[in-house]
Formats: structure tokens, sequence, C-alpha cells
């Protein structure tokens, strides 16, 4: 079966580091671009960063100011964000997802994990 699982969450000070894992399977990792998404207590989701299939070219959202890194290891078929310089703003449920469209276009056949809580406090 589709699987995207998600670790490395937890509880952190400001200023400190975390990286997050996506382990997938059930799908042909090579073909889907892989994206991370977080979402607020009482906000909508929204992606934070995106990986493409092909030659890796990665995508940031522009607030993150440089502080994060998303990879991959096609080999491992696993994600990962690293993330460095956390914020209390950071804090929220970040979730990996999968689809066969490119990082630039509309998403329509999206595989999603369950999602893993990252708090940052003051």
């Amino acid at each position: 079966e589709v699987q995207l699982v998600e670790s490395g969450g937890g509880l952190v000070q400001a200023g400190g580091s975390l990286r997050l894992s996506c382990a997938t399977s059930g799908f042909t990792f090579g073909d889907y671009a892989i994206g991370w998404y977080r979402q607020a207590p009482g906000k909508a989701r929204v992606g934070i960063s995106c990986i493409s299939a092909g030659d890796g070219k990665t995508y940031y959202a522009n607030y993150l100011e440089g502080r994060f890194t998303i990879s991959r290891d096609n080999a491992k078929n696993t994600v990962y964000l690293q993330m460095n310089s956390l914020k209390p703003e950071d804090t929220g449920v970040y979730y990996c997802a999968a689809d066969p469209r490119p990082c630039t276009q509309t998403w329509s056949l999206t595989v999603w994990g369950q999602g893993t809580q990252v708090t940052v406090s003051s």
C-alpha cells in the first residue's frame, strides 16, 4: 500500500534545530515531487517547501528566510527537512506529500503522510 510516514518532530527551544524525515513506500518514489506542508492550530495547511522528482530542484517559501533545507534520497525513498534557527511561529503539524505533477504545477493526485508535531518554545 502507498505510505508516507513522517518522523522527527518534537519540542525544541527557539533557536534550536530539528530534522524531519518522510519515509515512503508503495509507489515509484523517483517519479514524484515531494513537498513539505505545515498547519498551525486553527489555520489552513500551507506548503513551505518542495523538491522535484527529476533534477532535485528545490523550492521554499520566502518567509522561511533560508532556515530550512529540503533534500531527498532516492535510494532510501526518503525526504528530509532540516530546520534550523527555529522560531515559535514555526510551531505546527508538519506533513509530507507526494504528487506526480511538478513542484511548479497544481497538484491533483497527492498522497499525504499523517503529520508530525513540531513545537517551538520561547
